[in-house]
């Protein structure tokens, strides 16, 4: 059976189309006799009005679009939850789209999710140029969560990742490691300060910074490790990766390699996933508080579709270490 329509409505209650429509929105000029047919009749058939189609008629939207990078990485999944809870809270529902990784994927799921009149949009880890961001601003308000931005029409919410890569750094030279590397990010979203963090850090300590390129994946952390591994030489005796994913796939090739993780190599996560947290896992990482972002990202959407506030808010966390299994003392003689 075809999901039941308006004219359905009006043909079993009697009335024309355009009541139907006032009384889905709630209008005060139907009478309370005609209401009630008409919100009978939508009982009966199993009607209920379609979110963006009532957007697209009314100019008004109860409906926030959301923008996830990456649907593999459980960071995001945490940040929604906070963000959903708030949003229904305030009145709000989600629709979700997810861009792959890939600026030009994402650019094509803003576009997409615009074309639905959403309130507002939260992009979260996103990668796409900033006249992108811009021009989705002119059409509704924007969040940004995990990536900075200096637009003044545009709202942010994210750690200080310079701040969370220096935890990692000062954690493992309190335990003694001097060869630390980094995986970095490649040119995903707060890589730029993550890397800087850890620089900063090395140098603090007066050790020798290497940073490997990778990326904020599995793959990533795996080719990193490979390419340590093939390089031959002195190995270092610590890694801080990109982020947990990035970690994982780091410690998957050192593993099969022969490497014990925290007796031979030390490796410290970023963004404490449940991934992170899982028993055979217990992966040193540093802590975004993921459903507080989530919840600052819904507030700053609310505040300017309800209360028209214009200027920009700008969130930065602070990020804290989590200490499980994956580090340790280095062994002797390294």
């Amino acid at each position: 059976m075809s999901r039941p329509t308006m004219e359905h409505v009006a043909d079993r209650a009697g009335v024309s189309r355009a009541l139907v429509s006032l009384v889905m929105r709630g209008s005060p000029k139907v009478s309370p006799q005609r209401r009630a047919a008409v919100l009978k009749a939508a009982e009966e058939l199993g009607y209920s009005p379609h979110a963006m189609a009532r957007s697209l008629a009314s100019r008004t939207s109860s409906v926030l679009g959301v923008m996830v990078s990456d649907l593999h990485n459980t960071f995001f999944a945490d940040i929604v939850d906070g963000l959903d809870a708030t949003a229904r809270a305030e009145g709000f529902e989600l629709i979700l789209n997810t861009g792959g990784r890939s600026a030009a994927r994402e650019s094509r799921a803003v576009r997409s999710l615009l074309s639905y009149r959403p309130a507002g949009l939260a992009l979260l880890g996103t990668a796409v140029p900033a006249a992108t961001i811009a021009s989705a601003a002119a059409q509704a308000p924007v969040v940004l969560v995990a990536r900075a931005s200096r637009l003044t029409t545009v709202d942010t919410v994210g750690d200080d990742g310079a701040a969370g890569s220096a935890l990692a750094v000062d954690h493992l030279v309190e335990l003694g490691h001097t060869r630390i590397v980094h995986f970095d990010g490649g040119s995903g979203p707060q890589a730029t300060a993550r890397r800087r963090g850890y620089v900063t850090a090395m140098h603090h300590h007066g050790l020798v910074p290497v940073v490997l390129r990778s990326a904020y994946t599995e793959d990533g952390g795996a080719k990193a490790a490979d390419r340590l591994l093939r390089e031959g030489g002195e190995l270092p005796t610590a890694i801080v990766a990109a982020n947990d994913l990035n970690a994982v796939g780091a410690i998957s090739v050192l593993e099969k390699a022969g490497k014990r993780v925290s007796r031979d190599i030390s490796v410290v996560g970023y963004d404490n996933t449940s991934l992170a947290a899982l028993a055979h896992i217990g992966l040193t990482t540093i802590d975004q508080p993921r459903h507080e972002m989530g919840r600052l990202a819904a507030e700053a959407l609310a505040q300017r579709v309800r209360h028209g506030r214009t200027d920009p808010v700008r969130h930065l966390l602070r990020p804290t270490l989590i200490t499980r299994t994956t580090t340790a003392p280095p062994s002797r003689g390294r």
